[in-house]
């Protein structure tokens, strides 16, 4: 079956890819709409090798349409997809807005794709871009010890602030490199060219950043187990894109380094990647332009006989957000939810 999809937020970053990864993915489109702010209403888009004019976001434009990706602000998301649901359509919403609302699944298909049966506000919530991959590597080590703890510690790339992170990273390194005064950051917080900034985000009254309290909230909504401890520490490192993630995980009961690798080498969207047998280790230029999660450095935690380490990177932009989103879509289609 082709079905009728709008894309809202379609000249942003995550928008553009969208756009790619329906294609990439031959996702059955049967019409196609894009829709945007007011101020990039009238632009044009490509897609499928045709151009197609950018629609303002209003109520009318979602009529008919059976599955919205959407990628905007969070107030924008409050605001229309609830309108977009209440026409008709299921939503895959991209902001942090729906995450934690106990009627939205959060889904990463390869985790927990289930969860698509039971959309009760006709949103679905696209995870944030730690979360994602965390939870991909997580999963079939889950599986066989039950997770119990996760000490994480995030290294994100400039491009997780969109495309005006990127600007501001560039002009920052050309400056850097040429030996030029650095301009004064204007999407970072602080001078990322040769540094790491552990403040990039909006600090919450936990002492946490809002970053690092949607990946514990988030983790444990995913895994479908709220008992999981998780102790996050983001920091965003001089990479443009992928974001990277050490991760220690203690379970219930003791998971083996080698059935942990056996578990990975198969996992549904992991490239597991054996520093011991080939010497390749997963790294940002790895993952950037690719849909999975790649994982590596598999070692026991020398401190507990019931802990792993790991390392794990994926692009923000991609599995992290579009890509995810799209999954979710072609699995609304697999599984008979949207006919």
């Amino acid at each position: 079956m082709s079905v009728n999809v709008a894309v809202v937020g379609a000249t942003g970053a995550v928008g553009d890819l969208i756009r790619k990864v329906l294609v990439e993915r031959a996702f059955p489109v049967k019409t196609i709409k894009f829709l945007a702010s007011e101020k990039s209403a009238g632009k044009t888009v490509e897609f499928a090798g045709k151009l197609y004019t950018v629609e303002p976001i209003r109520a009318e434009a979602f009529a008919g349409v059976q599955i919205v990706l959407s990628s905007t602000p969070s107030s924008v998301s409050k605001e229309f997809s609830p309108i977009a649901a209440k026409a008709g359509a299921i939503v895959i919403d991209n902001s942090s807005a729906w995450r934690m609302d106990p009627d939205c699944p959060l889904v990463v298909p390869e985790v927990n794709g289930d969860q698509l049966h039971h959309i009760k506000k006709g949103i679905v919530a696209n995870p944030n871009c730690v979360a994602i991959p965390l939870c991909v590597a997580l999963k079939p080590l889950h599986d066989l010890g039950r997770v119990k703890r996760i000490v994480v510690a995030t290294y994100q790339s400039s491009s997780g602030k969109g495309a005006t992170g990127l600007t501001d990273f560039n002009a920052q390194v050309a400056a850097w490199g040429a030996g030029k005064p650095v301009p004064a950051p204007t999407a970072h917080k602080a001078q990322l060219a040769g540094n790491v900034i552990t403040l990039d985000w909006t600090l919450d009254p936990n002492g946490f950043t809002e970053e690092e309290n949607k990946v514990v909230n988030e983790t444990k909504k995913i895994m479908g187990d709220p008992t999981i401890g998780v102790c996050p520490t983001c920091v965003r490192v001089p990479v443009k894109v992928a974001h990277s993630e050490a991760v220690t995980v203690e379970f219930h009961n003791p998971v083996s380094v080698a059935d942990a690798k056996a578990a990975l080498a198969k996992a549904p969207g992991v490239v597991f990647m054996d520093e011991t047998k080939d010497g390749k280790f997963p790294q940002p230029l790895h993952a950037e332009g690719s849909d999975h999660t790649f994982v590596g450095r598999v070692r026991q935690d020398p401190s507990n006989p019931n802990a792993l380490c790991l390392w794990v990177v994926s692009d923000n932009l991609r599995k992290g957000a579009a890509t995810n989103a799209v999954q979710c879509a072609q699995e609304l289609v697999r599984r008979g939810i949207v006919k």
